[in-house]
């Protein structure tokens, strides 16, 4: 039991161990180190280009490390083999997500519906598009992407990289065509350059577009998270229940475990949890059954779910079933992760819950009853006082975004 406990202490660590390895290209995600931009003040020049272009060390493959609580995940991160992350990669990514000029009238970037002002989402029921138009959904968050596969909210786009793409072209969102966007880049000397030195076979295309936004983008997750440092200490606790009970004595006769002890609750201790929120952790994994979809380090399954969402409308959108054609996917989306997700309401495929309040209450009615309605949605008969605990529980599971450089960008 205590090399379990001992392996549950380590994670709380893993930004230390796993960052220090440089030597190897090993980088720590989640801090400023990838998403700062080129090195410099002021508008970004094509000296400064050049000489981060001409540095080897930006071109090398990262061996990218996750950080505590969400490095649990870190058999489900998604890196195609054709497009390895780099430093100088992530950066044009970077460039590109921020740049208006990627939409037909330059007022449109990633960024307008992907904002870090927003959790990397955006707090309108729908995004806004060029000329103030409007799509029937809301933006998904763009963050820990790292360990996701199909997007969109109904799953269209199989990959980030393709994903990255189809808001450039698509009408009411970016409003552009992908050859007057690569026709644009290749016209502007700083991202030209680029597209050469990280894409050295092709030069700019549409498809080195949506790898380098994928590729920065993979870079936007979650810090550790108050409930991250909880979870370890309370599993000691409930391996120790015991020997707990007289520290003195524990100290005595296991001076390593208690060690151990209070490492971890110092840990805890710095980014305390509530005791609101702890109550919402035991309902969240019991009694509300959030873990029928809200699983795994990232919390969400990957799947798709009909939760009753807009389905008494006159025509509802059918998710999921325009694009398998399978009865059993209408109404279906997929399930966002409930990472940060205090940061990023308002809730749901359509906007339509305005906040976790509202998203527990739909829940504990059951849904929306309809004739695809899953499974896993139950009636909960939750308290006041429980529907409270897991809001607080989902607002603990707040970490820390990477501070993103967003100008800096080519002239």
């Amino acid at each position: 039991m205590k090399c379990f406990v001992w392996a549950l202490a380590l994670t709380m660590t893993v930004e230390v161990c796993q960052g220090a390895d440089q030597a190897k290209q090993k980088v720590l995600l989640g801090g400023p180190e990838l998403v700062s931009g080129v090195p410099g003040t002021g508008p970004l020049t094509m000296e400064q280009i050049q000489k981060w272009l001409a540095d080897p060390k930006n071109h090398e493959p990262l061996d990218v490390e996750l950080p505590a609580g969400l490095a649990l995940g870190a058999s489900t991160i998604q890196i195609p083999k054709d497009n390895p992350l780099t430093r100088a990669k992530i950066e044009l990514g970077r460039q590109l997500y921020f740049d208006t000029r990627l939409s037909a009238d330059n007022t449109v970037s990633c960024a307008s519906c992907h904002s870090p002002e927003f959790g990397f989402a955006k707090n309108t029921q729908f995004g806004v598009g060029i000329k103030g138009q409007t799509g029937g959904r809301n933006s998904p968050v763009a963050y820990n992407r790292i360990l996701s596969g199909a997007q969109f909210w109904d799953g269209r786009a199989g990959s980030l990289e393709a994903q990255a793409v189809g808001p450039i072209a698509n009408p009411i969102e970016m409003g552009y065509t992908h050859e007057a966007c690569v026709k644009m880049l290749k016209e502007i000397e700083g991202y030209r350059v680029q597209f050469d030195k990280v894409f050295p076979d092709k030069g700019v295309t549409i498809d080195g577009v949506g790898q380098a936004i994928a590729s920065f983008e993979r870079t936007l997750v979650t810090g550790t998270s108050p409930a991250d440092r909880y979870e370890p200490l309370l599993a000691f606790e409930k391996a120790f229940k015991d020997d707990l009970k007289d520290l003195a004595a524990f100290k005595k006769e296991d001076a390593e475990s208690y060690e151990q002890y209070i490492a971890l609750k110092n840990a805890s201790a710095a980014k305390p949890v509530s005791d609101s929120a702890k109550r919402g952790r035991e309902l969240f994994f019991t009694k509300a059954n959030c873990t029928a979809c809200h699983v795994g380090a990232n919390f969400a399954d990957e799947k798709f779910h009909n939760l009753g969402i807009g389905m008494a409308a006159e025509k509802p959108d059918l998710g999921r079933f325009d694009q398998t054609k399978d009865e059993k996917d209408q109404g279906a989306f997929k399930t966002p992760t409930i990472r940060n997700v205090a940061q990023s309401g308002p809730y749901m495929h359509d906007g339509s819950l305005k906040t976790l309040a509202e998203v527990v209450e739909w829940y504990d009615k059951g849904g929306h009853p309809n004739p695809r309605l899953s499974d896993k949605i139950k009636k909960l008969n939750l308290t006041a006082q429980e529907k409270g605990d897991l809001v607080a529980y989902m607002q603990a599971l707040t970490g820390d975004f990477p501070k993103v450089r967003a100008d800096r960008l080519p002239q």
